[in-house]
């Protein structure tokens, strides 16, 4: 399975980066698609652990999670996100430093379920306007850490 990469430099450090990710409560602030965060446990950003969010704009929203499949704090988070009713999706994003900010590459594709049958560069062109829409939100965010004036 080929995922869909869509890659982004920002200034901000991988550790500014990182903060981002790490935080579950921020999820909705950077991940297209997600409205609100209804619990985050205690070991995430650790494999295993899970963010329990809801997709959808008010009054239809779906109550759903993303588990971490993988984790290597301040380089590589890789996820298994749910997207019920429509499937699930594998998302790999890996932070690499670039002169003094940071290369972010997001990689992702449908896994399973429905949205899984929808022909290849179907899916692949829709995640990847989301995505580079997602990359942009997640490097504001970090960069707002390092320069508190953006």
């Amino acid at each position: 399975m080929k995922l869909v990469t869509v890659a982004r430099e920002t200034p901000a450090s991988p550790d500014q980066v990182w903060s981002i990710l790490a935080d579950g409560w921020k999820y909705p602030s950077w991940v297209v698609g997600a409205s609100r965060v209804r619990a985050v446990e205690a070991a995430f950003p650790g494999e295993g652990a899970r963010v329990h969010h809801s997709v959808g704009a008010w009054p239809i929203l779906v109550d759903d999670r993303t588990t971490v499949l993988m984790s290597a704090p301040g380089r590589t988070l890789v996820l298994d996100a749910a997207m019920r009713p429509v499937g699930r999706a594998k998302v790999e994003i890996t932070l690499t430093p670039s002169g003094t900010g940071t290369r972010i590459e997001m990689r992702e594709d449908i896994v399973s379920g429905p949205a899984s049958w929808a022909p290849k560069a179907v899916r692949q062109a829709a995640i990847r306007k989301r995505n580079i829409e997602t990359l942009l939100r997640l490097s504001l965010l970090a960069e707002k850490q390092s320069d508190p004036t953006v």
